[in-house]
């Protein structure tokens, strides 16, 4: 599919057309099944797979009525929350299942640079997830960073590639983004 064929039916689906969202999300599927494999990896046995995952945020993209895509970009973006809105659902769940709930910031010593083994569905992920809701309320662009790396499980040249941007810039945005997380996780009075 071209990009051109893709951006119409974008620009069609923002204007309230189900079918051409419809058909953003076949043309695309493949994509987004990749992130949803990345994202979930193999190391784990999870109750959730890709396809699952690609399906329930199917369901998210279609479900939000006025959902804006400006560019394939946004459209990946979205994706890419519509994807860790799914997977920190079924996180919540596991752990609720296994402690009997609860929310709470739990310290976390580290965020690796990359999330090879796929994410793990634990206590870890909902703090990540709580952190990253403080950064996208101080710096969107920031947060962009983090759920295409993390939740897509993108690259810095694929996500350069994407917001169009350089590969420099996203580096520095997700060293700023790692060290504001990092920081949150650990709990310090500063971030």
């Amino acid at each position: 599919m071209s990009s051109s064929g893709i951006t119409q039916w974008l620009d069609e689906a923002r204007g309230g057309d189900r079918v051409a969202l419809n058909r953003v999300l076949q043309a695309l599927y493949h994509e987004l099944h990749a992130m949803a494999r990345r994202q979930l990896g193999e190391g784990e046995a999870h109750t959730l797979d890709a396809t699952a995952l690609v399906h329930e945020a199917y369901l998210k993209l279609v479900g939000q009525g006025q959902a804006q895509f400006a560019d394939r970009a946004g459209f990946f973006a979205y994706a890419a929350s519509a994807m860790r809105s799914v997977v920190v659902d079924h996180a919540r769940a596991r752990v609720a299942l296994k402690r009997g709930g609860g929310q709470t910031m739990q310290r976390v010593a580290e965020l690796p640079e990359h999330v090879d083994g796929g994410l793990k569905l634990d206590e870890d992920l909902l703090s990540l997830d709580t952190a990253l809701t403080l950064l996208q309320e101080l710096d969107p662009q920031l947060a962009r960073v983090v759920e295409l790396r993390y939740f897509a499980g993108l690259s810095e040249p694929q996500i350069a590639e994407l917001v169009q941007r350089s590969e420099r810039s996203v580096r520095r945005d997700w060293q700023k983004a790692r060290m504001f997380l990092l920081s949150a996780l650990q709990g310090d009075d500063g971030a």
